[in-house]
């Protein structure tokens, strides 16, 4: 018997694995509908089957998130089929063997017409009756909308939220994989809540052909009773109605429990929550609400007429639960008294209390300090490390850490980002609120606080956390607080990498280069250029946006370019004339063709002669009138969707460079001959003065 047993749970398993199990469940199924049954393997699937239901109502209460139980659509499907095809054979039992009394049915059916409506079928009508309004138009119905409503707004919103993640992998909050994996959440959640959505009409459906069976199988036992077997229309009625009423009840209460699970999924969050933790938290977790309902049930206890020992009892049970919790988030709150120093003796200052400013600091109001403590679910910290690992991946070298402190001088949603101890930036979050950006194309308005992102300047509103959805529906893109200052620090990073980068780095870039190309590393410093030198070069790349991650390329260049100059301007040029594949492809992208702005030939003579004369100074009205054609001109590169590329002989092309940095921020200033070979170049315009 072992053996047999062990055989068949591993063929079992092997039917498993070759993925034939649900093909082979569905054609039992089906067959079902065909091939008559013996009372006994009635007994057993009707059996089977509210064990099913309640497996799968358990199933439903227990799990975190919806998405978790992403088959629910397709194992409610067999199980309506399934119930229907119990429907189909317990129909032709009771109406070919139903004369022959009770029992022909099997016992489960004859125990739901004996022993749970005690034998009077008027009474099981009834129940029925009450079953089927409650299953079909309460929680069916129930189900059914809020199925429809939850997929329309996942499906409405899912522009919304794929915005929001671009945005989030843009600055660094989101890595490739997790921005990939946040992608198939968002498809699969649209997908689910699209197939329950069609899901629930098979359940409408279900209790709508449980009522048509229960009187076409009364009426046809009634006739079948009266006119084949000879029965009398009393005892017929009698008979086939207990019959088909059991039928029914076997049939409508795993229904219903299917029902009540279908509706419990869609009603749950969707974020990872235990329903019952979440439930007793809610409801019973608040002192003040119990302490009331103690009250209202003791005022009613002390009714003349009323069970007032029930209500009495019900009172003093919600009155010391509401005791006990209050005492217990007394004690919580209350914390112990901080111990009393003994008194010492003031201690010498050293150098150890002349404590280094901090390279990259952040200053929080009281406000966001629980954005920054993981113990109260502060992200911040989070999305800071991203910041930094992405950062530390475009740029080339290692991203100092952020430091974080609170600061009560500033206000209570306020923040502030350091650079080597100096104020860089300032911002204003809301952080128990959502920023709504308008990306450029929204389909109405929300109510917020208007503010603006600090990252970027856009104008921005601060909506409700309870809005998000319904804002990325609209259009909005919509990123929490914790996402906004780390925008802000990753965009200020960027802007200012050459001053994040010293010599100790520079020095640590030097020990990476000498583990894949030591001569090349020995040879450039410091027999070529020194360390300061080296550094300089970098922070010159940085400055003009370009990432030092290609060392070996760059420390080919220096090698090449040093015995002619020491300077790093002029060393600079060079490492990019070697990174022009990389600095254009950034610009442009795969695009073979590149959009350029040139100078005018009298500008350009101008500037030329200004160099010669050994100028790096441009006249002040000259500057202010070249400055106005190159912003102009930049702004229609821009607004027309192209590059803002300026391209000038390499001798002007640090002068410039200099020139545009800070006040035309989109601008790229590029040398003849850092342009590829396989890029086209196309002139969209001359600027003049």
């Amino acid at each position: 018997m072992n053996l047999d047993l062990k055989s068949l749970l591993a063929r079992l398993r092997g039917i498993e694995r070759n993925g034939i199990a649900a093909p082979v469940l569905l054609l039992v199924i089906l067959g079902m509908m065909v091939v008559p049954l013996a009372p006994l393997v009635l007994d057993l699937m009707f059996s089977l089957n509210i064990t099913l239901s309640i497996v799968i109502l358990l199933a439903v209460i227990y799990v975190m998130r919806p998405m978790e139980f992403s088959s629910f659509p397709t194992v409610l499907l067999f199980v309506t089929l399934m119930r229907l095809a119990l429907n189909v054979a317990s129909t032709r039992v009771v109406l070919m063997h139903g004369h022959e009394g009770p029992h022909a049915a099997g016992k489960v059916i004859e125990a739901f017409g004996e022993f749970v409506i005690g034998g009077h079928y008027m009474v099981g009508f009834i129940v029925f009756a009450i079953l089927t309004i409650i299953n079909f138009m309460v929680v069916t119905k129930g189900a059914e909308r809020v199925s429809e409503v939850s997929a329309r707004f996942v499906l409405d919103a899912l522009p919304g939220k794929q915005m929001a993640i671009d945005a989030d992998l843009n600055a660094g909050v989101l890595t490739r994989e997790e921005a990939k994996e946040r992608r198939n959440e968002v498809r699969e959640e649209a997908d689910f809540y699209g197939s329950m959505d069609g899901a629930s009409k098979f359940v409408r459906g279900d209790a709508i052909a449980g009522i048509l069976i229960l009187f076409i199988n009364i009426i046809g036992g009634i006739l079948i009773g009266t006119i084949e077997h000879g029965l009398p229309v009393g005892e017929a009625l009698k008979t086939y109605t207990l019959l088909t009423i059991g039928d029914g009840l076997v049939a409508q209460i795993p229904a219903l429990l299917l029902s009540v699970a279908v509706a419990v999924l869609v009603t749950r969050m969707s974020r990872a929550t235990d329903m019952t933790q979440m439930v007793t938290k809610q409801v019973f977790g608040e002192p003040r609400v119990l302490g009331l309902a103690a009250a209202m049930l003791g005022l009613i206890g002390i009714i003349p007429g009323m069970p007032n020992l029930v209500f009495l009892t019900l009172a003093s049970a919600c009155g010391g639960m509401a005791w006990l919790l209050s005492k217990r988030r007394q004690k919580a709150q209350e914390a112990p008294p901080p111990a009393e120093a003994a008194p010492s003796k003031p201690a010498e200052l050293s150098w150890e209390d002349v404590a280094p400013e901090d390279v990259l600091g952040l200053e929080v109001g009281f406000r966001l300090i629980p954005m920054v403590d993981a113990r109260q679910g502060g992200e911040l910290m989070a999305r800071l490390k991203g910041v930094r690992k992405k950062l530390t991946q475009e740029l080339g070298f290692l991203v100092p850490p952020v430091h974080i402190r609170d600061n009560l001088e500033l206000p209570p949603g306020g923040y502030r980002i350091t650079l080597h101890g100096v104020p860089l930036a300032t911002g204003q979050v809301y952080p128990e609120k959502d920023m709504a950006l308008n990306p450029g194309r929204v389909f109405g308005s929300i109510e917020g606080i208007p503010g603006k992102d600090p990252a970027f300047g856009m104008e921005a509103l601060w909506i409700e956390r309870g809005a998000r959805d319904h804002a990325q529906t609209l259009g909005y893109t919509v990123v929490d607080a914790s996402t906004v200052v780390a925008t802000h620090l990753s965009t200020l990073i960027k802007n200012h990498a050459a001053e994040l980068l010293g010599h100790d780095e520079a020095q640590q870039l030097l020990t990476q280069l000498a583990r894949s190309a030591p001569k090349l590393a020995e040879d450039l410093v410091p027999k070529l250029i020194p360390l300061g030198v080296f550094a300089k070069v970098l922070q010159q790349l940085l400055g003009e946006r370009v990432p030092v991650r290609n060392l070996r390329v760059i420390a080919e260049a220096l090698a090449e370019a040093a015995p002619r100059s020491q300077e790093p301007v002029a060393l600079a040029s060079a490492v990019r004339v070697a990174l022009g594949r990389q600095i254009v492809q950034e610009i442009n992208g795969m695009d073979a063709e590149l959009p350029v702005l040139t100078l005018a030939p009298p500008l350009e003579q101008v500037l030329q002669d200004s160099l010669r004369n050994g100028g790096a100074v441009i006249e002040p009205g000259l500057a202010e009138r070249m400055h106005r054609s190159i912003a102009d001109s930049a702004r229609k590169q821009e607004a027309s969707g192209q590059p803002a590329v300026l391209l000038v002989p390499p001798g002007l092309r640090p002068l410039l460079a200099r020139f545009t940095r800070q006040t035309i921020p989109g601008l790229h200033v590029l040398a003849y001959d850092e342009v590829p070979d396989s890029k086209q170049i196309r002139i969209a315009g001359a600027v003049a003065f």
